[in-house]
């Protein structure tokens, strides 16, 4: 199993636990959207948080599976734009605390999501040039700011917790061993209230929001398709399967 799950005094604990980066295939990112919807109905969680085991986040998607077969990306798509509206759109609020890694799916969830704890080593990048799709720059511009998203998607380069909570996306920074207290110490705080007032909250704020999350990511998921057609696409996935530099059409030597 990809994931694991309990429930706690009002604390739903969403836990990812699969070596070594916690890359998802498309059956994993469905399953992870349908437990996050399931949660949200559960009357026993008030509030939901997502965390890691392993050495990142979230690394995002599968590799392998799309460079094996590049027809997967309409069902990787659909795992991620569901999953992401399940954490956006769930009734509960939705705190992610990260450490390590934070990539592309990870880089969703976290935009998607209500509150951002982060330890010290977090650092957080979206790599999808340099696999030869797209994705992933709404919910960055739900964190940072647009010339820093657009820096970070052209380049490639991660930028640090500190920088990301200096840009103010994340709540706090604190020490990977205090990652899991920091965020139930929180979550705990939410749960002592009203569940109906925190749903009513929750709502009216995303109600507020600049634009539709949710359509701005299907915009963007166009072109990730439209950027399948490109053969720089491919040898972008065979290039990182194959843990070697990409050769590029008209790139000059």
């Amino acid at each position: 199993m990809a994931f694991e799950t309990t429930i706690s005094n009002g604390i739903a604990e969403l836990v990812f636990c699969k070596p070594p980066v916690n890359a998802f295939n498309s059956k994993e990112w469905a399953a992870i959207s349908a437990k996050l919807d399931e949660l949200g109905a559960d009357d026993n969680a008030r509030v939901i948080v997502i965390r890691a085991e392993g050495k990142g986040f979230c690394a995002g998607v599968d590799i392998k599976e799309l460079a094996a077969d590049s027809s997967k990306i309409v069902a990787v798509n659909k795992g991620n734009y569901d999953t992401f509206k399940s954490i956006h759109r769930n009734p509960k609020p939705v705190i992610v605390a990260l450490h390590g890694f934070v990539l592309g799916g990870g880089i969703g969830i976290s935009g998607a999501a209500d509150i951002i704890i982060a330890s010290e080593c977090a650092r957080f990048g979206v790599p999808e040039v340099d696999r030869g799709a797209m994705g992933g720059g709404a919910h960055l511009q739900r964190m940072f700011p647009v010339q820093k998203v657009r820096f970070m998607y052209y380049t490639g380069e991660f930028i640090d917790a500190q920088e990301a909570w200096r840009l103010g996306a994340v709540e706090r920074v604190v020490p990977k061993e205090k990652l899991r207290e920091t965020a139930l110490a929180i979550a705990a705080k939410i749960a002592e209230k009203s569940s109906p007032m925190i749903k009513l909250a929750k709502e009216a704020l995303n109600g507020i929001e600049d634009g539709n999350l949710e359509d701005k990511y299907r915009w963007e998921q166009g072109f990730t398709l439209q950027a399948y057609s490109e053969k720089d696409s491919q040898e972008a996935r065979d290039a990182f399967v194959e843990k070697r530099d990409a050769e590029f059409s008209g790139k000059k030597s």
